[in-house]
């Protein structure tokens, strides 16, 4: 049994959130966007992978909680590339905004 805070979802339920990220640190020229899209499709995940001007890399995707949670594990974690250094994030309810997980430019 899993407790349901107000405003969160629970750990265990395959509820279809959205992951909005801003990734920061060196995640530019070094392959991220490309094996960003490649994890969120192994996960079955679908939304968007973008470089900001800022220099880091903006994040939406889509799908069950876990495989969301996955992709976050993931953009924290050694086997992403380049050298994250800080990740910002949101999760909120899925809009069902896309259809597959793409560049976009």
């Amino acid at each position: 049994m899993t407790d349901k805070h107000p405003g969160q979802f629970s750990a265990d339920a395959g509820e279809p959130v959205r992951l909005n990220a801003r990734v920061s640190g060196v995640v530019q020229a070094v392959g991220f966007r490309y094996w960003t899209v490649r994890k969120a499709e192994d996960l079955g995940l679908t939304g968007t992978v973008r470089n900001n001007d800022d220099g880091s890399v903006g994040i939406v995707a889509e799908g069950p909680q876990p495989l969301v949670l996955e992709l976050r594990r993931w953009l924290r974690s050694s086997e992403a590339p380049g050298r994250v250094e800080d990740v910002q994030e949101s999760v909120s309810a899925a809009t069902g905004a896309f259809t597959s997980f793409r560049v976009v430019y």
